[in-house]
């Protein structure tokens, strides 16, 4: 299993969305290493769910629950989208500025690469934001 971190505005699609739905489709990805780290994302990986812009903070966790398949809202290119579902919330949102000032997250590729929006997280990095953010399951 992976672990991947996928960022979100909140006035767009909001974790309380995909605790809505249930199931949510992750589209709208326009960036070429992003939309790679998508098509590397198999059923049963896991996802921290970022609120960037407004919040900028990780609020849960999600599950990759259909493979990467073309994006229907693509006008033109090649980009790929995939479905997940909420596993678990965040009863103490993980901030950005948690984050950067953590020794232990300082080479997070949110850190290093902090425009791409679906970037790689290492399972020592999942750990440590799963605790930081006192992540509950959903249900």
């Amino acid at each position: 299993m992976q672990h991947w971190l996928m960022k979100s505005e909140p006035e767009t699609y909001a974790w309380t969305d995909l605790c809505r739905e249930g199931v949510g489709t992750w589209d709208g990805v326009r960036n070429y290493q992003a939309r790679n780290n998508l098509r590397a994302m198999k059923k049963g990986d896991r996802c921290l769910f970022y609120h960037s812009i407004s919040g900028k903070e990780i609020v849960g966790i999600c599950q990759v629950v259909e493979e990467h398949f073309p994006d229907e809202t693509a006008e033109d290119g090649d980009w790929s989208a995939v479905k997940v579902s909420p596993l678990e919330v965040f009863e103490t949102p993980v901030t950005l500025a948690q984050i950067k000032a953590d020794p232990a997250l300082s080479e997070m590729a949110l850190v290093r690469q902090g425009r791409l929006s679906v970037c790689p997280v290492t399972p020592k990095e999942f750990t440590h934001l799963r605790k930081l953010g006192k992540s509950r399951a959903i249900g």
